[in-house]
């Protein structure tokens, strides 16, 4: 099955109304690369100026909250977020993982919540280095996608993203084999979980891709786009991104 390369972006706690400039250069460049889905999830504050700066691009949250809404301060809803312009959100990032202590049934609720809304989620996964030097990153990964996946997803809203957490930010990334080794583990445990679904999930890879690896790293089987952090925040670093995907 042929699945559309997707190149995310995610802001984290970064930027400004003044920053979303960097928006128009990036949805000019999503324009000229029709074959490639573009988007980009900034912070909670922005996506209401965000969605009516580029209504053409993809604009999502960095997360949700489970719950649809209740006493939970300072926490948003799927709701909320689909309300302002949000045409999707990531879920289980690994830093939430790592600093909020979520886990992957955390992030499980959090995607079942995002779809009720209408939402399209990215869904992450990831080793920390420990465990891959334990040899245990294959393992890692097969049980959050166990734990995390839903049961009713299928790639018309759902995309599972690859980030080893030692990757991210450190500019160091696997080896070429070492993704496409996990990528194919994740495609073999989405059919296990849903069936021949898994075949139009896409399965992106995060972690310190840059304009300069990204054309090798996407060309790698089982790699259906990319989740970019830092090099998403200006449109000179993250255009080039895109570009290589509409290469490959």
């Amino acid at each position: 099955m042929t699945r559309r390369k997707l190149v995310a972006g995610n802001w984290k706690m970064n930027g400004s109304l003044a920053a979303l400039g960097e928006l128009d250069a990036i949805a000019a460049a999503a324009d000229a690369a029709p074959a490639v889905d573009v988007a980009v999830a900034v912070p909670a504050t922005l996506i209401g100026p965000a969605a009516t700066r580029v209504p053409g691009l993809a604009i999502g949250a960095e997360d949700v909250h489970e719950r649809d809404a209740g006493a939970h301060t300072g926490c948003i809803s799927a709701a909320m977020v689909a309300e302002v312009g949000a045409s999707f959100t990531i879920v289980g990032h690994s830093e939430r993982r790592a600093d909020q202590g979520e886990t992957s049934q955390d992030a499980w609720a959090k995607a079942a919540a995002a779809h009720r809304q209408g939402l399209s989620v990215i869904l992450c996964c990831g080793e920390t280095e420990a465990e891959r030097n334990a040899g245990r990153a294959e393992r890692v990964v097969q049980a959050q996608i166990e734990k995390s996946v839903p049961d009713n997803a299928d790639g018309s809203w759902f995309t599972l993203a690859y980030e080893p957490r030692w990757a991210i930010g450190t500019g160091r990334t696997p080896t070429l084999e070492e993704i496409g080794s996990i990528h194919a583990i994740a495609r073999a445990k989405l059919r296990m979980l849903i069936g021949d679904a898994a075949d139009g999930v896409r399965i992106l890879y995060g972690g310190s891709v840059t304009g300069e690896n990204a054309a090798t790293i996407l060309a790698v089987e089982d790699v259906d786009g990319a989740l970019v952090g830092g090099a998403s925040l200006t449109a000179a670093k993250f255009v080039p991104i895109i570009e290589a995907a509409a290469g490959v």
